[in-house]
């Protein structure tokens, strides 16, 4: 099994897990970004030790430059540390591509967002009703209220757009 192969079969499902959480608690669980970090460093050690060293240091380079967002509350702290511990997977090349549709991907998000406030109609939250109409009626007040977006929904479009492009799948 290649290491991308490998990197994709881990990955993409536990960004997606990692979405679904960030929407329904708004936040994501470490072990998501762990176990992210290691498929990541042993598909760069396929390619070779040069390659995951600096894949590490571009990957501690992406968290020095998000943290102080962390800090400042303007991105939450499980965000920078999945988009860090992909980033240990990805080349600086491929990083770069994932930040840049991470952006793009958020744009969209924040600007459903804000149509959401106009356009998502006032919902009443059933207690004992189903999982998914809950989600859906907590997202929508959050919505209206200008609460914070769920931005490892677009961490995962980015990543996944990277990972299912990346050569040698």
């Amino acid at each position: 099994m290649s290491g991308v192969l490998l990197l994709q079969i881990v990955a993409i499902p536990l960004l997606c897990f990692a979405a679904a959480r960030d929407i329904a608690t708004r936040l994501i669980p470490d072990g998501i970004s762990i176990c992210i970090l290691a498929a990541g460093i042993v598909a760069r050690v396929t390619v070779g030790w040069a390659e995951a060293g600096i894949s590490l240091l571009v990957a501690l380079g992406v968290f020095a430059l998000l943290l102080p967002l962390a800090m400042r509350g303007l991105l939450g702290g499980g965000d920078v540390k999945l988009m860090a511990a992909l980033a240990a997977g990805l080349s600086p090349f491929e990083t770069w591509s994932f930040v840049v549709a991470t952006v793009f991907a958020g744009g969209v998000l924040g600007l459903a967002y804000i149509l959401g406030r106009y356009l998502v109609p006032e919902t009443r939250l059933a207690p004992g009703g189903p999982l998914l109409r809950r989600v859906l009626a907590v997202e929508a007040r959050r919505v209206r209220r200008r609460g914070p977006l769920p931005y490892a929904v677009a961490i995962a479009i980015g990543g996944t757009l990277v990972l299912l492009n990346l050569p040698g799948a």
